[in-house]
Formats: C-alpha cells, sequence, structure tokens
C-alpha cells in the first residue's frame, strides 16, 4: 500500500478507500522490527480480534515497537522514494554526469527487463534463453569467487530470487544503498560475461 501510494503520489487512503479492509505491515519498507494494523468495519476487526486471541496473537508492552512504526510511517515517503530511485537505477541506468549503468544498459543477452513495469522497489528480470535458469542465475549472483576478486577487486553477493521458470526479482529496501545498487550492477555485468565466456 505505501509503496504505490509513493509511486502514484497519492495518500494512502485514496488508495484504501475501494477496499473493505486493508492491513499493512510495518516491517516491510517502513523499517519497524515488526508489527501490522488490521482495518476494516467493526464488525470485520472485532472478529479479526477475536481469531487472533484465539490463536494466541498479541503483545504486551509494545510502546517501543509502535514508536518504530510510526517513525516509519512519518518518513515512509522519503524512504521509499529513495527505494524505487534505486530500482529504477538498478533497472535502466543512472542520470547524471556518469554515463547509465543499469543492467539494461549492459545489454546482455541474457536477460531483459520491461522498464514500464518498474514502478515501485520491485525489478522484475526476464531470464533469456535456455541457459541460465533464473536459479542458476542467482546462485552466480550470490556466489563470490577468487576470479571475481581478483578481476573487480571486490566480493560482491547479490541475493535476487527465482520467481517463476524465466523470471527473477529484484526488490529495495531500507538497507540497501545507492551504492550497494552500482555494486549489485557491476556484480550482474560480471556474471554476464562470465556465462557468455
Amino acid at each position: 500500500l505505501m509503496n504505490a501510494a509513493v509511486a502514484q503520489g497519492v495518500e494512502p487512503a485514496q488508495i484504501a478507500q475501494h477496499c473493505h479492509s486493508v492491513s499493512l505491515c510495518f516491517s516491510k519498507g517502513l523499517g519497524a522490527p515488526c508489527g501490522a494494523v488490521l482495518a476494516g468495519c467493526r464488525q470485520f476487526v472485532t472478529e479479526a480480534w477475536r481469531v487472533r486471541k484465539l490463536l494466541g496473537g498479541g503483545m504486551r508492552q509494545a510502546g517501543v515497537l509502535a514508536a518504530a512504526a510510526h517513525l516509519g510511517l512519518r518518513r515512509a515517503e522519503v524512504t521509499l522514494r529513495r527505494d524505487h530511485d534505486n530500482a529504477r537505477r538498478f533497472a535502466e541506468g543512472t542520470s547524471g554526469p556518469r554515463p547509465p549503468t543499469g543492467i539494461q544498459v549492459l545489454d546482455s543477452p541474457l536477460w531483459s527487463i520491461n522498464l514500464a513495469a518498474v514502478e515501485t522497489n520491485i525489478v522484475m528480470v526476464n531470464v533469456q534463453g535456455p541457459w541460465p535458469s533464473p536459479a542458476e542465475l542467482c546462485n552466480r549472483l550470490r556466489a563470490v569467487s577468487e576470479e571475481e576478486v581478483a578481476e573487480t577487486g571486490q566480493a560482491v553477493s547479490v541475493l535476487l530470487l527465482p520467481w517463476s521458470a524465466r523470471t527473477v526479482r529484484a526488490i529495495w529496501h531500507r538497507n540497501i544503498s545507492a551504492r550497494d545498487t552500482e555494486l549489485a550492477i557491476r556484480k550482474m555485468e560480471f556474471v554476464a560475461r562470465k556465462f557468455q565466456e
């Protein structure tokens, strides 16, 4: 909800007004250690409260966690916008004095990206050709070899998720910086070069 609201430049309530109920997790992009809220009509929330108690859910003295959630909400727009910018930079490249460096610019025959679909902190990478599979690509991106360190001078491990038979998902969160994003692009370039060799 928060990522969609920031991407569209609207208040979350504008999106949620069309829903019967809304759940918002504070531990995802908002950066709180845990917690979530559920909103809906009184009858729905009362039943959810009953089921939560029935299943043993609940916390006492949760004020400190609520404070972290409150801070995450107050900083959501800035934090999530940065995540979106890093995802876009990863996908298409940077703007400014440096040449573009995103993985789309690498023009690798191993993958493609639908840039129009990069709207928030999620980038879906379409793996092309019979090899590598999404799982193989993810394994190579995660692994660090002596050859990589010798060639690039750095040991970088990139964690992506095989999403489908031909797709890999990359997601940004508050702990991934612009520098981390640049290192991930370089790792993609290194792995692509090694696959092609």
